[in-house]
């Protein structure tokens, strides 16, 4: 754009000065023309006749021609150079005209006029004498062309020292505009205590100021929901902790009536049943949030071994009752082993083979595959499959595939809690629909980073 701003002011510098040569070549030589044919007018007869026409020629200074309608008389000017324009133009208007013209590359200037005089009544009437001259405008367009060459020489030279002028003045303007840029993306990014100084009084700086309060509010309303959510969890940690010691006396009550049940009263036994069944939801509800409540607080540690991943998998199915055949099915070769710790791959797999039996449908399909530094252990159901509204969210607490359903077996934080063993071993926990069910993908590296 500024290449394009000094060129076309170059060019407009040019027409203008090209205008002012030939402006001071032409309106001397129509003058001159018109004093000379004023001159010689008054020794004219009208009509006039070959002979008259032929000293009014010759009286023209330079190359000219004298027409009265089919008789002519020229002085070095052929009539057929003429346009047919320039003529109409001096025999209609009654004016003096003129035209550029190049003949034989050279640039000439014609000029025509009309031989006037004033009729009885005090009018101006047109003789029917026409008087053309040609002048050569060679020195003016040598001139022009000179000024041209040391016009563009002189933009050429400027032409660095603008730009780097324009580049300065544009680097002032923008380098506000890109620190509140570089601002703008670090607060993106979290960083809420981000500032800049506000400089001046105009718009930008308003802007500035504008970004401060906003950054600011923002920072102090994520303080507060921080300081509010960090509460929350400390509370539910607190009330976990605290319910754990009653459950446990709970628990040894209703087991007993559980197992007496038989001997109560009917009536009796279903309720002892439900209470009973009722402690172990809540035992385990209390057990989750104890749980997700040491992730939270960062005091969840790995206490690591090296063993065998499938017979970790085998043991965690045994002591929940499940076996080969039970609507399960088994890939699981032996002899991979990796650096994990065996409680919390045991709630992994509690949790990902619990939810295919109770959501899904069977057979379960439970695959163990390994590479050079990845354990990659897959458990597929039959089942309808995760809604796809709710599969971004399956890993979230309390988040339940269907809303319909108040209550359900699980605490709704044993797939977070899933996650957060997997993260917590340095590996991931994802899932998808096989469009023939769900698939959980748990991938483990062999050797956890701290154990590196």
């Amino acid at each position: 754009m500024m290449l394009v701003g000094a060129a076309a002011a170059a060019g407009a510098s040019y027409v203008s000065a090209r205008n002012t040569i030939l402006g001071a070549a032409q309106d001397p030589a129509m003058i001159r023309l018109r004093d000379q044919v004023t001159t010689y007018l008054p020794q004219m007869a009208f009509p006039p006749d070959q002979q008259q026409l032929k000293r009014l020629a010759d009286n023209l200074k330079g190359v000219g021609l004298v027409v009265y309608r089919d008789q002519s008389e020229s002085s070095g000017l052929d009539p057929r150079s003429l346009t047919p324009e320039l003529r109409d133009q001096v025999a209609r208007t009654g004016r003096i005209q003129f035209q550029r013209v190049v003949t034989d590359g050279s640039p000439q200037l014609v000029i025509g006029m009309p031989v006037m005089r004033t009729a009885r009544d005090g009018s101006s009437q047109h003789t029917g004498v026409e008087v053309y001259q040609r002048l050569s405008l060679a020195q003016q367009e040598a001139a022009i062309a000179q000024l041209a060459t040391r016009a563009w020489q002189t933009a050429a030279l400027a032409l660095p020292i603008a730009v780097a002028l324009a580049l300065v003045a544009a680097s002032q303007v923008l380098r506000p505009v890109r620190a509140l840029n570089t601002a703008a993306r670090k607060l993106g990014r979290g960083q809420l205590d981000v500032r800049l100084p506000a400089k001046g009084s105009g718009e930008l700086a308003d802007l500035v100021t504008t970004f401060n309060s906003t950054a600011a509010e923002l920072e102090r309303t994520v303080g507060t929901l921080r300081t509010m959510e960090a509460e929350a969890r400390r509370f539910v940690a607190d009330v976990s902790h605290e319910l754990r010691t009653p459950l446990a006396a709970m628990n040894a009550v209703t087991d007993v009536l559980d197992e007496d049940a038989e001997q109560l009263p009917e009536d009796t036994a279903v309720a002892a049943r439900l209470v009973a069944a009722e402690t172990r939801r809540l035992t385990r509800l209390v057990q989750d949030l104890v749980e997700i409540s040491r992730f939270d607080a960062g005091r969840a540690e790995l206490r690591t071994e090296e063993a065998d991943v499938a017979l970790a998998v085998r043991a965690s199915m045994a002591a929940r009752g499940w076996a080969d055949g039970d609507g399960i099915e088994t890939e699981l070769p032996e002899d991979i082993t990796a650096t994990f710790d065996p409680r919390r791959l045991d709630l992994v797999v509690a949790n990902l083979v619990g939810n295919a039996l109770r959501h899904g449908a069977p057979p379960v399909t439970i695959r163990l595959a390994a590479d050079e530094g990845t354990v990659t252990l897959t458990v597929l159901d039959h089942g309808p499959g995760i809604p796809e509204a709710v599969l971004p969210h399956v890993f979230d607490r309390f988040t339940k595939a269907d809303t319909a359903r108040a209550r359900s077996e699980g605490s709704g934080l044993g797939l977070a809690i899933a996650r957060e063993n997997a993260r917590l071993h340095g590996g991931e926990l994802e899932a998808a629909n096989t469009g023939d069910g769900a698939r959980f993908t748990l991938r483990l590296p062999r050797t956890p980073p701290e154990s590196r």
